[in-house]
């Protein structure tokens, strides 16, 4: 492919919209071997998607030649009045006419006839050749001009226009069912939900059925896609001039004062609907003048039409009003002019890449929500287009092409289009997927609260003259209400409307939709947790009088200390629950008080929340505290002077101190921290360090009694404890301090020297020992890299972005949570599942970053549901530090890690970083194939259930384990656990004659929680026959999976574990032995003791 020559685009915001330079290209923003990678993929997708017309071309014409001669066949009547004809029509017909609200009174003067068409022409998609393949709303349009003659010139007003449309299309209807209902259905539906235009629809009946294999659809159904018959005016029949943005067409009333009131309340969405059914043809001919002079265009619409639909946009007013209609025109347009001085802002010569983006930018340029646009010659005055829908007019046609659009359906356009070409422009290798392929319109994963509101039966004081219908006018005036109370709280709030159904040509009208609104809403954390807002000063009485009327009696004054006096809200009350508790209680209110709405007609989702796990806005305080006993910490020891080298550096390693341990750090002088918080100190380079690994741990021994003893010494409330690791060689780590402070603090210390990386690794490289030497030397050096390398960077990365980011801490908590609840984090390091989250805050794509735990999880759970470890690395590039070069290069690695190990035996998961390239410092000890498959499956089944159930989601099905899987479940006792955790000392002795001193004593700190004890035990040695899983430490079910590998065998000299005769023999006569799991179930319970308080075993 040859590269497409490029200048930069320029951008200006004067005169409505933003210009490109003719030649922008995709290659300026995402780079060159990007840009091609892009292309490739796109181009890729379009040969995959594009619908193949030839298969049923011939199918589609001849019904379309059937349909036209049948509707130019139907006889004409002469005029009569409304009453009558409707009558006599649904009595002998028993099709009921599709009036729009309001029906047409029986007695209404109207007259209604029918006539040949002036003509019948096919328009949309389908001409054009724009559908894509399993497109679900694909579908033909066959579009009947009505002759002029059974029209007068002011039909235009009170809806008798579309009160003679609707009978047009129910005399059309009667006669094509008359000759074609035996092989066609004929079903009733609203032109993109408008309530004023309603369609026939036909589509072939599903012979299967009666056949009974509803399971397969007929060919004929297969081979023809529904027709959308829809009828029209001739262009610019009624005068335009009295159709603009501010001008009434509806003047309904009895008396004469009230027809003049009205005629003063603009109906633009009326008056825009009504022009729209002249436009047919002639934007038709525009986007046909677009393909033929843009080789690119049709396969831009395409793209577009993919990204829309992923995001859950159509020209369905419910779907946001904007699809491909919508998104070809602005393209056709763009091609024209839209410039500053009237150009062209795109180029025939575009790629359709670079259409799509070029579009993209405009969208998000063009500033929609405030902006009123104009393309086109001869633009109108601005002044006669104002109106409350957005505004992008297009001059040569006069209409407003978003005039389906709503405030809040093209505040999401706008940021969807916007987090689009942010992922464009991130990283050159990850564009593609949240462009085109990950579905984007879910609402758990796109906002951070969610509720549904009750739609009221009253329609009083609250529809609209214009016909928009009762529910978008309330969903206006719910979003004006919601928005201007929540402010800048809420970066978008998003109203999710009922969609109206089909409806029978025998019915009198679609079944009742829906009676509740969901309202989504993506928050800025920051200001959503503030607990008082200020209003305008009180000395301006005309905007504090608007902010009293608007808040009533929750507005109050609020004194600076320089004596400034303004209105305020004090909404403390809902501090503790934090910007969820805040934002609901602020909702509730305002609703209440605006609209009359009660608890009962709110219903807000996360509400399970606190059920699955405690997060609360007092967590912070924990998690600062325990930083603060951190610093308090370091400040004593580098005050310590006795010691024999200076403290470099004191780092923290754990969760509680990077702000996502699951348990909240929360201590005090009764109730001490049972695990302490690990912290690795550093020395000055040294030369006094023994070259000697036995002996450079020996001499951390020492360390750690000087620092002991010196603490103990300098500040009376610190006890400290030396303790042994569990090791196993005289050259690993032996030994950590605890330190316990009085106020319930602990710590526990290692001791870092840099020595014993050079040695280590001089081992690792040294081929003149043995190979299980170098081996043992590698596991050590890893070990070593982890905790005194990778762990102190590691909780620097995290405390810095769970900082930046405030939903990071509890969305990683959460995952936490997930992964113990499915009892799979034993397998998986601490650190791991951070990274795994911390991605999906860094590549947010295809949304912004998550601002709420909940949101942070569920994109963490698309994450790892899309993720295939098997080829592909992940690579958390948190310092954004990474080359292309270097990711290419994390990937080569992968692929040799492949090709060492195909079994993946030894390294499964391959997790790059900034500071770690490897890939396997954090996933070098697991976890195993096994269970990297089992964390892919739940991940996927769960969003699933997040795809198919969507709100009506139970979230507390995501944290319940399958324990039916399991083959093994050994259950643990409570009590015992709890006994072993808080130990006798904490208790008073009963005994009189005991040494005081040893009496009420508080418990040293655990080395480990006694359950994670066990597992280790019961893996180490059973881990051949037996595969255990284990949740968090209070989990008190571990579970196991017999290995299916180890099958019948002959006896051998080194079994791999207990196994007893099967009864059957090989084909040599020998006799087969197989798993003893009773024997070992049996070893089980005797290491567990009373701890283990039962096994249940699946029965085979």
């Amino acid at each position: 492919m040859e590269e497409s020559t490029a200048k930069r685009r320029k951008l200006d915001h004067a005169d409505g919209g933003p210009t490109f330079e003719a030649r922008s290209s995709s290659a300026s923003a995402m780079g060159a071997s990007g840009a091609s990678a892009f292309i490739l993929e796109t181009e890729e997708l379009l040969k995959d998607v594009k619908f193949d017309y030839g298969i049923s071309s011939s199918t589609v014409e001849d019904t379309l030649r059937q349909f036209k001669d049948v509707i130019e066949a139907a006889e004409p009547h002469e005029p009569r009045l409304i009453g009558e004809v409707t009558a006599r029509f649904e009595k002998s017909t028993r099709i009921t006419i599709p009036y729009p609200d309001p029906k047409p009174p029986r007695d209404s003067p109207y007259k209604l006839s029918f006539e040949q068409p002036a003509q019948i022409n096919v328009v949309g998609s389908w001409v054009l050749k724009t559908n894509f393949k399993s497109q679900p709303d694909l579908a033909i349009d066959m579009i009947v001009e009505m002759p002029a003659s059974i029209f007068q010139e002011k039909d235009y007003l009170n809806m008798r226009y579309f009160y003679k449309r609707a009978y047009y299309l129910a005399y059309i209807a009667s006669a094509l069912r008359q000759t074609l209902g035996t092989s066609t259905e004929f079903v009733f539906d609203h032109l993109h939900g408008n309530q004023l235009l309603p369609i026939l629809v036909a589509r072939p009946k599903d012979t299967s059925e009666k056949n009974g294999d509803s399971n397969k659809a007929s060919p004929q159904r297969k081979s023809r896609p529904p027709i959308r018959i829809i009828p029209c005016i001739s262009e610019d029949y009624f005068p335009v001039a009295r159709l603009t943005a501010v001008n009434n067409a509806i003047r309904q009333g009895k008396s004469e004062e009230k027809k003049t009131e009205g005629a003063k309340v603009p109906t633009p969405f009326y008056n825009t609907t009504l022009k729209a059914e002249s436009k047919y043809s002639s934007y038709l001919k525009l986007l046909y003048k677009a393909a033929n002079s843009c080789a690119a265009f049709r396969d831009a619409c395409i793209l577009g039409r993919i990204w829309l639909r992923q995001r859950g946009f159509s020209g369905k007013i419910c779907d946001g009003g904007f699809g491909h209609f919508e998104w070809a025109v602005l393209m056709a347009l763009l091609l024209q002019g839209g410039g500053r001085k009237g150009e062209a802002v795109l180029s025939p010569s575009l790629h359709s890449t670079q259409l799509f983006k070029a579009t993209l930018q405009y969208i998000i340029t063009a500033n929609l929500q405030k902006k009123l646009v104009i393309i086109g010659k001869d633009p109108p005055n601005p002044e006669t287009l104002r109106q409350s829908m957005p505004i992008l007019h297009d001059a040569t046609h006069g209409i407003n092409i978003l005039y389906k659009m709503t405030p809040w359906s093209i505040a999401l356009l706008t940021e969807q289009a916007r987090w689009s070409l942010s992922a464009i422009n991130d990283s050159p290798l990850d564009q593609f997927d949240p462009l085109f392929i990950i579905k984007a319109d879910q609402p758990l994963q796109i906002f951070d609260m969610l509720l549904n509101v009750h739609i009221p039966a009253s329609r009083e004081g609250i529809e609209s003259v214009d016909r928009k219908g009762f529910v978008l006018d309330y969903s206006a005036k719910l979003y004006q209400t919601l928005k201007r109370a929540l402010g800048e709280r809420a970066q978008l709030i998003h109203l999710g409307l009922p969609e109206r159904a089909t409806w029978p040509i025998t019915s009198a009208g679609p079944k009742s939709e829906s009676k509740t609104l969901l309202v989504g809403i993506v928050v800025d954390p920051i200001k959503a947790s503030q607990a008082r807002d200020y209003g305008p000063a009180y000395q301006d009485k005309k905007e504090a009088e608007s902010f009293r009327q608007f808040w009533g009696d929750a507005s109050d004054l609020w004194q600076f200390p320089d004596g400034h006096i303004v209105e305020s809200l004090d909404w403390s009350e809902f501090s503790y629950l934090g910007f969820p508790g805040i934002c609901e209680g602020i909702i509730r209110y305002i609703l209440k008080f605006r609209l009359q709405l009660g608890d009962s007609d709110l219903e807000f989702y996360w509400k399970e929340i606190p059920k699955i796990i405690s997060l609360t806005s007092s967590d912070k305080v924990a998690f600062d505290g325990a930083r603060q006993a951190f610093e308090v910490l370091e400040r004593d020891v580098r005050d310590l002077e006795d010691l024999p080298l200076h403290v470099k550096q004191i780092a923290p390693i754990c969760s509680d101190l990077r702000r996502t341990s699951l348990s909240i750090p929360e201590f005090n002088f009764r109730k001490p921290l049972l695990q302490p918080m690990e912290v690795v100190i550093s020395f000055e380079i040294s030369g006094k360090w023994p070259e000697n690994l036995a002996a450079i741990q020996r001499a951390k021994i020492a360390f750690l009694l000087k620092i002991g003893s010196s603490l103990e010494e300098a500040k009376e409330e610190i006890k400290t404890h030396i303790g042994l690791e569990s090791a196993t060689r005289d050259d690993e780590n032996l030994a950590f301090l605890d330190v316990v402070y009085e106020n319930g603090a602990s710590f526990r210390l290692r001791v870092h020297s840099d020595l014993e990386e050079s040695l280590l690794d001089r081992q690792t490289k040294d081929k003149t020992l043995e190979r299980h030497i170098r081996t043992e030397a590698a596991d050590l050096l890893s070990s070593y890299k982890r905790m005194y390398a990778n762990l102190p960077l590691h909780n620097q990365t995290l405390s810095t972005f769970c900082t930046r980011f405030p939903a990071l801490s509890s969305s990683i908590r959460l995952t936490k949570h997930w992964f113990n609840s499915h009892k799979l984090s034993c397998h998986f390091q601490e650190e791991l599942i951070e990274l795994f989250v911390l991605q999906a805050f860094l590549k947010p794509y295809p949304w912004n970053t998550p601002c709420s735990a909940m949101t942070g999880f569920m994109r963490t759970l698309l994450l790892l549901s899309r993720w295939d470890w098997r080829d592909e690395p992940l690579i958390v590039d948190s310092a954004d530090s990474l080359s292309t070069s270097q990711r290419l290069e994390i990937g080569t690695r992968l692929q040799a890690w492949r090709k060492i190990d195909p079994n993946m035996n030894r390294t499964v998961m391959f997790v790059a970083t900034s500071h770690d390239v490897s890939g396997v410092a954090y996933t070098i000890h697991g976890p195993s194939r096994v269970v990297a498959t089992r964390m892919t499956v739940l991940a996927r089944s769960a969003c699933k259930e997040v795809k198919e159930k969507a709100i009506n989601l139970n979230l507390r099905s995501l944290f319940q384990p399958a324990l039916r899987d399991f083959d093994v479940l050994l259950h643990l006792c409570p009590r015992v656990l709890k006994s072993i955790t808080r130990d006798d000392a904490t208790r008073r002795s009963r005994f009189a004659n005991l040494n005081e001193q040893n009496v009420g004593k508080a418990a040293l700190p655990l080395v480990e929680p006694p359950a994670r004890t066990l597992l280790k035990k019961l893996s180490s040695t059973y881990s051949s026959p037996l595969l255990l899983f284990h949740g968090a430490p209070d989990d008190n079910v571990i579970a196991g999976l017999w290995n299916p590998l180890l099958h019948k065998r002959t006896f051998t000299v080194h079994m791999p574990c207990s196994l007893r005769s099967s009864g059957e023999k090989a084909g040599n006569e020998a006799e087969l032995f197989e798993v003893n799991k009773n024997a070992i179930l049996a070893e089980i319970a005797r290491i567990g003791g009373d701890v283990i308080e039962k096994i249940e075993v699946k029965e085979s």
